[in-house]
Formats: structure tokens, C-alpha cells, sequence
């Protein structure tokens, strides 16, 4: 079955004839004999995507119709059919916003062809609302959301060294939105209409993170068979974000070093310099200065990119944003999904606002999206009553030993996992190198 077509006609013959017609080419068909019957099936019939409409209506006109379609219904299509003569009808209905007009008497053909025409441009509009609705989405995602004095502050950092080409280095927990954060920077720029590319340090295999970062020439490598550029150099006149920069090797931090100092970038298994222009901006959820301290990443990088320090705030650090948050999240998925979700009860609200969320921004807009959904406002509280600290972890009031207590729980990460490594790191929660590193810290071999 085809579209569905509202056809409004006051004349029971003709009405009849233009139903059988429509029928025919399978058309989903509504008939009205006046404009309160149309306007009750407007109302009633989501599935009507176009009007057909007399000019003449008894006491009214399809003007009528054709005001309310285009104030509640502006998508649907619109043709209307004027009695012979009757220019001045015709042409008050296209200005109103018909997409077609028909004169009586009309051919068959004449009548197909208008409301193909009128389909398609209902199509179009649908087309136009989807995409400006993406936009809208992505650039509401670029914004970050909240009226805590921390966020507040933040803003203002931004917004002050937006503009210029400083590296900018974003800390914080997983989830408190660094990358938001990262895109705001780019989007406020003067680059804003060059590349924003954004790379997980952390999820590029170690042995092709230089090919990916810096670009390889072909036969560089197994597998290079043609020249490939690197991610530095598709954001020339942009800006890059790593994020994770902390999973860098050493080796590609040094390289990372002299592309920050000097501007210049070698592909791999190329001799050439290339000259770029980029902002760079990175980010780790860990204590990059600690990591310099431990020997897991170079001093002198840490300050390059520490030029503007950005700290994101955790969740729990502003909870009288979990409202505002809350409402975006609800405004996002209910338009992606083309679902409407129950409001929120006090008692509800109260407890999303009382939970430490320990995976911050990301945790509460998955949940919320849960809870557009499903539509169940206790599997959106599922679990939130049984998690009072972040971790679960309390320090004993007396303190402990930390280096002790990190040994340990090295050791008993090992003996659970039977010695392997790769599990023991997956207990721990740590990226693989780390704990090689922390294991050789405290010589523990398993």
C-alpha cells in the first residue's frame, strides 16, 4: 500500500470517482465531506502524508484546511483543485503554502502527477526536518551543560583560549565529557570550519599507532601498499584531539615532541618533511604528572602539552546539574528514537541526584536513553541504591600504606588469574602496559 491520501471533496460523485482512482494505484485513501470531518481524520490518521483538496467547501474554503495543516501538520503534502477560472483561488493557495494546484475539470494523469508532486516535496520537508535535527544534535552535543560554579568556570577558560593556536591539555574521570570539551575548544576557533579529528590513543595497536598518527609511505611496512596519510595531516588547518594520550609508546611521544616544537611531521619510511598546521589538543582520565614521575611518559612533552590546563569535573562534584542534564538526554533520545517517555517523579529525581555516578556524564545519559526506550523508571533506579561511593572503596580512618596496599592488591590480582598478565590486568582494570610497569615497580613476576 502506498501513501495516504486525504481527499476532501463536498460532492458525493465526484468524491466517489476520485477514491476508485486513487484506489487503484494503491493509494491508502481518507475520505471528507467537509472540513470538520477533515480536520477530524487530520487529527486522528497519523498516516496521512498528503491532502487533496476542493477549493469549495460548503460555508468554507480548503484554505481552511490548508492554514491548519501548515501550523500543526507542516511536513504533509498539499494539492488543491480550483473550479475553472479561478486563478485568483489558485494562486491564494500556493502563497498559503499548497505544493500544487489543480483546475477542474482534470485528467487523470493531471491528478497523478500533482500528487506525486506533493508527496515529494512531503518527503523533502521530512528530509530537511531530519537533518536540521541532526545538526541541531551535534551542535548541542559540542556545548557542555551546567550552571555549577566548576562548570561555570570552565566555560570561561574556554572560552578565553578558544581562540588562540595554545596546546591545551583536558584532565579528568572517564565520562566527564573531555572530548565535549575538546570539541567546544575547535568549535569556538577561528578553525571552527577546518577538520575536528578525534583519536583514542589507547585503541591503536602499538605497532601501527605511528602509520596512523604520522602517515607511512607505501611499502613502509607489511601490508602498506600505497602512501598513506596520517591523522596530523588530515587535520592541517584544524584541530586533532588525542585523547588517552597517556597509551602513547615513548618512542611515538618523542616524535609527538618535535612535531609540537618544530610544526613538522615525517611519514613513516620517508626521509621528507612535511610543514603542518594544527591545534593539537589531548586528554587522559590519568595523573599525567605522576606518569612523568613514574617514568611512563616524558617530562619534557608533559609541559608542551600542559601549556593550558583544562580540568573536567566529576558528576558527583555537581549534582544540581543532573536536572538540566537529564532534560537534554531526554530531548536527544526521545527525537532519535521518535518516542516520549513518562515524567519523572520527585522520589525519582531525587535519587538520580543522590548517586555518586561513578561513570559521570556517560553513565547518566545511557541510562537515560535506557529509560527512553524501555520506558521503566525502576530499571532506570536498577542498582543506584547499592552503589554509595565511587568504587565502593572506603579509606580506613587511620589511612593505610598505599604502596603496600597497591602491592598487594598487585600480587593478589596474579594469584587469582593463576599468573597470567593480560587477565590479571583485566581484573585490575589497567591498561596491560601499566601493570607490566607496576609489576616491574614492585619486581612481582606472578
Amino acid at each position: 500500500m502506498k501513501a495516504g491520501i486525504l481527499l476532501v471533496e463536498d460532492d458525493n460523485q465526484q468524491r466517489q470517482l476520485l477514491c476508485q482512482l486513487l484506489h487503484a494505484e494503491q493509494y491508502q485513501v481518507f475520505s471528507a465531506a467537509t472540513v470538520e470531518d477533515a480536520l477530524v481524520l487530520l487529527k486522528q490518521q497519523p498516516q496521512i502524508e498528503l491532502v487533496f483538496s476542493d477549493w469549495k467547501l460548503g460555508n468554507y474554503t480548503g484554505l481552511t484546511i490548508l492554514n491548519y495543516v501548515r501550523s500543526n501538520l507542516p511536513e504533509l503534502g498539499f494539492v488543491v483543485a480550483t473550479a475553472y477560472g479561478s486563478v485568483s483561488h489558485a494562486v491564494e493557495a500556493i502563497q498559503a503554502g499548497a505544493d500544487d494546484y489543480l483546475t477542474k475539470p482534470f485528467k487523470r494523469q493531471e491528478l497523478l502527477l500533482a500528487v506525486s508532486k506533493g508527496l515529494t516535496a512531503k518527503r523533502l520537508r521530512s528530509q530537511n526536518r531530519q537533518l536540521s535535527q541532526q545538526l541541531s544534535e551535534q551542535r548541542q552535543l559540542v556545548d557542555l551543560i551546567g550552571k555549577a560554579p566548576c562548570m561555570q568556570q570552565l566555560f570561561q577558560r574556554i572560552n578565553r583560549v578558544s581562540n588562540s593556536d595554545a596546546t591545551v591539555l583536558i584532565s579528568g574521570e572517564s565520562g566527564t565529557g573531555k572530548e565535549l570539551a575538546a570539541r567546544a575548544l575547535h568549535q569556538l576557533s577561528s578553525r571552527c570550519k577546518g577538520p575536528f579529528i578525534a583519536i583514542n590513543c589507547g585503541a591503536i595497536p602499538e605497532q601501527l599507532a605511528e602509520a596512523e598518527l604520522f602517515g607511512a609511505e607505501k611499502g613502509a611496512y607489511t601490508g602498506a601498499h600505497q602512501a598513506k596519510a596520517g591523522k596530523f595531516e588530515a587535520a592541517a588547518g584544524g584541530t586533532l584531539f588525542l585523547d588517552e594520550v597517556a597509551e602513547l609508546p615513548l618512542s611515538l611521544q618523542a616524535k609527538l615532541l618535535r612535531l609540537l616544537q618544530e610544526g613538522k611531521v615525517t611519514r613513516l619510511g620517508s626521509h621528507q618533511e612535511i610543514t603542518l598546521d594544527v591545534r593539537l589538543i589531548a586528554a587522559s582520565h590519568q595523573d599525567l604528572a605522576q606518569a612523568v614521575q613514574d617514568g611512563r611518559f616524558r617530562e619534557d612533552l608533559f609541559y608542551r602539552l600542559n601549556v593550558v590546563p583544562l580540568h573536567m569535573p566529576a558528576l558527583r562534584q555537581r549534582s544540581e546539574d543532573i536536572p538540566q542534564l537529564i532534560q537534554h538526554f531526554l530531548q536527544i533520545s526521545q527525537q532519535r528514537y521518535q518516542l516520549s517517555a513518562p515524567a519523572l517523579t520527585k522520589a525519582t529525581l531525587k535519587q538520580l541526584m543522590d548517586y555518586p555516578w561513578p561513570g559521570n556524564v556517560r553513565e547518566l545519559a545511557n541510562r537515560i536513553e535506557r529509560f527512553v526506550l524501555l520506558g521503566d523508571e525502576n530499571e532506570l533506579l536498577a542498582d543506584l541504591t547499592t552503589q554509595s561511593t565511587p568504587g565502593g572503596f572506603e579509606l580506613p580512618p587511620d589511612g593505610l600504606n598505599w604502596q603496600q596496599h597497591e602491592r598487594d592488591c598487585l600480587q593478589q590480582a596474579l594469584n587469582r588469574a593463576g599468573g597470567n598478565k593480560a587477565q590479571a590486568a583485566k581484573l585490575l582494570q589497567l591498561p596491560y602496559k601499566t601493570l607490566l610497569y607496576r609489576l616491574e615497580k614492585y619486581r612481582l613476576t606472578g
